[in-house]
């Protein structure tokens, strides 16, 4: 594996990285842009502390190939990208404002090749701010420009893709009376939970931070979990939404569940892992398409959609697409992330060869 951001970017195969120091702050920047053909390169903000920058950039190039395979996935027109701020610390205040107005600066100079939302560790009130120092800001409302929390629509998608992975393993998508495993209590996984709950499923929820997962399963007559035993805990469904790479060649083995599905960014640490998971029989929803109901309802608004519960009914199609891919996953033999990625490359294939038939046509 790449130990430096030099070896890193040398390996890669996206568009370009921009890189920048901000030295105020000791943070370093990173916007990979990984794919262009359906569109500008979109994908959120995150703001993380790691080991070291180059973590930072590994993660970023993983997420903003993550974001083609997503866009791709759910037909939208957009492409792959996304940014880091790899940062020393937390900060708030004045601090927090210089770095987005700095970062924002540098987003804008791209002249809208790359176009950003909130992310692990970014907030809907930075992105606020964030627009008022770049146009390149997406998920607004467009009637009061307002912006929009995406965490609602991503965990709507997540339900979907449940009830998706219910049906296929189970032969009905009823949550209710499933026990469902739900890693990671921040937005999108609060939003899970109460939809959950609401759907009569069996909660047990976990978070690095005990105190949110308590609070929230006593709000839900839920069960709190301890991190160091998710992977054991006995469940139908496990839902990582949290960080990254959980579903490791040390995790898996460890998984008690029949179903993945969670929101969480690159959940495999290494694609092999999907082989892994069907061959202990654990069925694998990509999380690509499992957590695009964000995404999806973004690209939706900046088609003229409105909020509100017929856009939340759109969302609901991406159970329709996991079925659709755990048929064809089933009937080739194949994993579920084999039949995702293959109709990512068709997409992505189709769409390159339309703009170059278009150049073609113009020259």
């Amino acid at each position: 594996m790449a130990e430096n951001i030099v070896d890193l970017i040398r390996s890669w195969d996206g568009i370009g990285v921009i890189t920048r120091y901000d030295s105020s702050t000791e943070t370093w920047i990173f916007i990979c842009l990984h794919d262009d053909s359906l569109g500008p390169c979109t994908g959120g903000t995150r703001m993380k502390i790691y080991a070291n920058p180059a973590e930072g950039l590994r993660d970023a190039m993983r997420l903003a190939a993550g974001m083609t395979a997503k866009w791709a996935a759910i037909g939208m027109a957009a492409g792959g990208g996304k940014a880091v701020l790899v940062v020393p610390r937390v900060f708030e205040g004045a601090e927090r404002r210089g770095l987005l107005e700095r970062y924002g600066a540098l987003v804008e100079s791209l002249g809208g090749t790359f176009q950003t939302g909130e992310d692990l560790g970014t907030t809907t009130e930075d992105m606020r701010f964030l627009g008022e120092i770049t146009h390149c800001v997406h998920g607004f409302d467009p009637d009061t420009d307002e912006k929009i929390d995406p965490s609602p629509y991503t965990a709507r998608g997540v339900l979907a893709a449940i009830k998706a992975g219910l049906a296929h393993t189970f032969s009905s998508g009823d949550p209710a009376g499933r026990t469902i495993l739900i890693q990671g209590t921040g937005n999108v996984g609060r939003e899970l939970a109460h939809l959950l709950a609401r759907a009569d499923a069996t909660l047990l929820l976990s978070d690095i931070d005990n105190d949110r997962s308590e609070s929230l399963a006593s709000e839900l007559g839920a069960q709190s979990v301890a991190p160091d035993e998710v992977y054991t805990t006995a469940c139908d469904i496990y839902a990582p939404c949290a960080v990254g790479a959980t579903l490791t060649s040390e995790t898996i083995p460890l998984l008690a569940c029949r179903i993945v599905a969670g929101s969480a960014n690159n959940q495999l640490e290494e694609s092999p892992d999907a082989e892994h998971l069907a061959e202990r029989g654990i069925l694998y929803v990509p999380d690509f398409i499992a957590n695009s109901g964000g995404a999806m309802a973004f690209g939706l608004l900046s088609q003229g959609a409105r909020p509100g519960e017929k856009l939340l009914e759109q969302i609901d199609g991406i159970a329709a697409l996991v079925t659709d891919i755990l048929r064809e996953a089933t009937e080739r033999n194949e994993t579920p992330l084999a039949a995702a990625e293959r109709r990512v490359a068709k997409t992505l294939e189709q769409a390159r060869s339309e703009r170059l038939d278009g150049g073609v046509a113009e020259s």
